[in-house]
């Protein structure tokens, strides 16, 4: 039996004897590794008419939120599995993200779409829902970050490159700053989140190599110039100077820790004082520059190519990463060493969405199917970890990709980038065009070459 401080047997008898309080203990156990290697689907939440593209559970968990292509926000119970509320969003485009705002009693809610716009929500007695156009973004405005405490203020970001600032007091949208590359190239931004240990901070992550950290506190309110130049950047060392990928995911975790989800590449944990400094926007190869000695922490064994994936810390003290991947799987990775614990197949294409629940051992994940899983540690056996060498991929058919020309051109490149890193030269203009007919075609055989699909729920097979 285990015997150290900190099991789960010693932690009881410490609860029982009034050693360990019942919010320790709760947070102790939410946090179990035993746990994590019970969880299993318990439930899927059906009633989207298209992808899901955006989970979250309210500040106390007992509600969460999810919007979908079909452009509706549907409220659930998802402990029973039932609908509490369902209305139409607003949007007349894909609904991308929506938020609780804090401290509302629920009532209010903020929304992004396909159609670049941010809505407010209003959700009065007896189910009757207001919304309300805030501000607009040219192109699709992606992502949503709110501050922490705050029921008034929040961000958004999007294609056009913008981050604005929302004052629910005021009604108002205020442009921070469009995001440029060290060539004065607009960033698309994919990400946008808030540093918990000090709001003023804001990371904004896209079509570079580069997550650009900011400081509110720099902004002129009386509209004389924007924010200026990021106050830190974070990049690992290899992918400098790199011009085929971006990020898709960026969260942080209660002790400030900053994680990165780049496409066709891993994931990355950045400690406090990781940064590459305020002046690497003049280029990597500027002179004098060196990245710090000690590299990021590395996630590996999903794919991020296909589509926009977020990433999110799991577990009450942050003690795990997770992540979808474009095998339609779920994967959780111990933080402390990158052990990657668990991959479960979630979605019959990609799993793009995941949220942890505030409270309890949950997540919550969605993606190219019109459900929502729930995931809970109920199975009666413990999984084992994961062996990433002989994890094999899923095969399946690209035919939902291309529906619009950047999705298009975006997966060009990256196969663009796999097969120069692979083959050490860089494809001609025919190859290209090969990679063309093959993603219309929906042709896998060009870089899937990593097995067959595992059978049934559960964890990925392996040899």
């Amino acid at each position: 039996m285990e015997t150290s401080a900190r099991s789960p047997v010693v932690d009881l008898w410490k609860r029982e004897e009034g050693i360990l309080s019942p919010r320790c203990f709760a947070r102790r156990l939410g946090g179990s590794e035993a746990l994590v290697m019970r969880l299993r689907n318990d439930k899927k939440l059906e009633k989207h008419e298209g992808c899901v593209n955006t989970v979250s559970f309210n500040s106390d968990g007992s509600i969460l939120a999810s919007g979908s292509d079909d452009r509706k926000i549907i409220l659930w119970d998802w402990d029973a599995g039932t609908v509490k509320l369902q209305f139409h969003s607003g949007h007349i485009n894909n609904v991308f993200q929506a938020r609780f705002m804090p401290l509302t009693d629920d009532g209010v809610m903020v929304t992004c779409a396909a159609d670049g716009q941010v809505r407010q929500v209003n959700i009065l007695q007896g189910g009757k829902v207001c919304t309300e156009l805030l501000g607009e973004h040219e192109g699709r405005a992606h992502k949503l970050a709110v501050e922490p405490g705050s029921p008034y203020i929040f961000y958004s970001c999007g294609e056009d490159g913008t981050v604005q600032h929302f004052d629910l007091r005021t009604k108002t949208a205020t442009k921070l700053l469009t995001c440029k590359n060290y060539q004065s190239s607009i960033i698309h931004l994919n990400a946008i989140a808030i540093d918990p240990t000090d709001p003023n901070l804001f990371v904004v992550g896209g079509t570079d190599e580069y997550a650009r950290m900011y400081d509110i506190r720099r902004y002129k309110w009386d509209g004389t110039s924007d924010i200026g130049r990021p106050v830190n950047l974070f990049c690992p060392a290899h992918l400098l100077g790199e011009d085929h990928l971006g990020i898709t995911g960026l969260a942080f975790s209660h002790h400030g820790e900053l994680l990165t989800s780049y496409n066709d590449e891993n994931i990355f944990l950045f400690q406090k004082g990781q940064g590459l400094g305020p002046d690497s926007w003049l280029g990597p190869n500027r002179e004098g520059f060196s990245p710090e000695s000690e590299g990021p922490r590395v996630f590996e064994g999903h794919r991020n190519c296909e589509t926009v994936k977020g990433v999110s810390f799991f577990g009450p003290n942050c003690e795990y990463v997770a992540s979808g991947s474009d095998c339609g799987r779920l994967f959780i990775w111990r933080k402390s060493d990158a052990k990657l614990l668990r991959a479960m197949d979630g979605d019959k294409y990609v799993v793009n969405c995941i949220e942890s629940h505030p409270c309890a051992t949950v997540i919550a994940s969605s993606g190219i199917d019109n459900d929502i899983k729930i995931w809970i540690p109920n199975s009666t056996e413990s999984a084992t970890p994961v062996n990433i060498s002989e994890l094999k991929h899923k095969r399946r058919n690209r035919f939902w990709q291309v529906a619009l020309p950047e999705d298009l051109i975006a997966q060009v490149l990256a196969r663009r980038r796999r097969r120069r890193d692979d083959d050490e030269f860089e494809p001609s203009n025919s190859e290209l065009v090969n990679l063309l007919v093959q993603l219309a075609n929906g042709d896998d055989s060009a870089d899937e070459n990593s097995g067959q699909s595992s059978e049934g729920p559960g964890d990925c097979q392996v040899n």
